[in-house]
């Protein structure tokens, strides 16, 4: 059976998530169609999903807009898989610490937008993330840092003492951006292996 999987693709990095999702469903031996969505009516026939980084307050209201977002949170409440990277962490998030933006409510956490400084303050990290073996080669880019987590959310990586990666049920959220790397694992992590753990 092929999965289909959706990258929100309002903006961000999409082909670089595709990629990402084809070479993850490839190493666990799944066909996979990739969808780029970008208005309504595709996401329920989604069977995991990626929303990536850009902007929060745009990626945001091009949600509301279109009612993408919606369909986001249904497709949450389903229990199917969902991979939010960067500014698509904080728009999953319940509270973006921003009024401009209107966040999703899927992933019980405060946000704090560029925590870790602005475009020239990018850095690597070698993170040790719960469910992995090996270490994880982190991208973060004008990074958002988790400032408070809820009961129910598990903290899968720090970086200074600071939440960078987390997961709520079907939601895996990341502060940094794993498509930007050849490392296909957290892919894999937060949507295959958290598909087949829930069928």
């Amino acid at each position: 059976m092929t999965l289909t999987a959706g990258v929100v693709a309002v903006q961000g990095d999409v082909s670089e998530h595709a990629a990402a999702i084809e070479r993850a469903a490839d190493a666990v031996g799944e066909d996979v169609a990739i969808r780029e969505v970008r208005e309504a009516g595709l996401v329920p026939d989604c069977d995991v999903l990626a929303l990536p980084g850009g902007e929060s307050t745009t990626i945001s209201r091009l949600l509301a807009q279109s009612g993408i977002d919606e369909e986001i949170r249904e497709h949450v409440a389903a229990g199917k898989p969902v991979l939010a990277t960067c500014a698509g962490l904080i728009v999953a998030s319940t509270d973006a610490r921003d009024d401009r933006v209107d966040t999703l409510d899927v992933l019980d956490v405060s946000v704090e937008r560029n925590a870790f400084g602005r475009q020239k303050d990018s850095f690597e990290a070698s993170l040790s993330v719960d469910g992995l073996d090996e270490p994880y080669p982190a991208v973060f880019i004008r990074a958002p840092a988790i400032d408070e987590v809820d009961d129910g959310v598990e903290v899968l990586a720090t970086v200074e003492g600071r939440p960078v990666a987390v997961r709520e049920g079907p939601v895996v959220g990341l502060s940094f951006h794993p498509e930007l790397t050849n490392d296909d694992r957290l892919h894999r992590l937060a949507l295959f292996d958290a598909l087949a753990a829930a069928t």
